[in-house]
């Protein structure tokens, strides 16, 4: 028997940053993701974001790279954006996107931050909270590519 435990928060965001998911409907994307995240055999412990982002924090299974996963949950979830009405400005997902591990002790820090992001993007926008967060993850950032689509 083998056990493991594996916490991702994961951040990505819309094409070329768009505002396009309407903050009024926000919850039918986040019911959605859920749906998405329990097929996939994982767990969605907190989702939430802003118009042009998304921080989803996840258990995946062992069998499941974070590569494949957020690579599906885009797809997935851009082709039900595209054909609901209530997200007509949604043109898709940009190219990038982050995953940072953590343990279990962390856990309640990321429940909380991802519960705290219209408070916390009042004070710090996304390209800057985006950097933070590579940086702080000790990534060296390509400015040719960061956040471009």
């Amino acid at each position: 028997m083998s056990y493991t435990k594996l916490y991702y928060h994961i951040v990505i965001r819309t094409y070329r940053s768009g505002l396009s998911i309407n903050i009024e409907h926000e919850k039918e994307l986040y019911a959605y993701m859920m749906g998405f995240v329990n097929n996939m055999n994982a767990k969605l412990l907190r989702i939430g974001g802003m118009p042009d982002h998304i921080h989803l924090f996840v258990s995946l299974p062992a069998t499941l790279p974070v590569a494949e996963f957020v690579q599906k949950l885009k797809v997935s979830s851009s082709k039900w954006l595209k054909t609901n009405p209530n997200f007509p400005l949604f043109d898709g997902w940009g190219r990038e996107y982050a995953a940072f591990s953590y343990c279990e002790r962390d856990k309640d820090m990321i429940v909380n931050y991802i519960k705290k992001q219209k408070e916390h993007h009042m004070k710090e926008n996304f390209p800057d909270e985006y950097r933070k967060f590579l940086t702080d993850n000790g990534m060296t950032i390509n400015e040719l590519y960061f956040l471009k689509d």
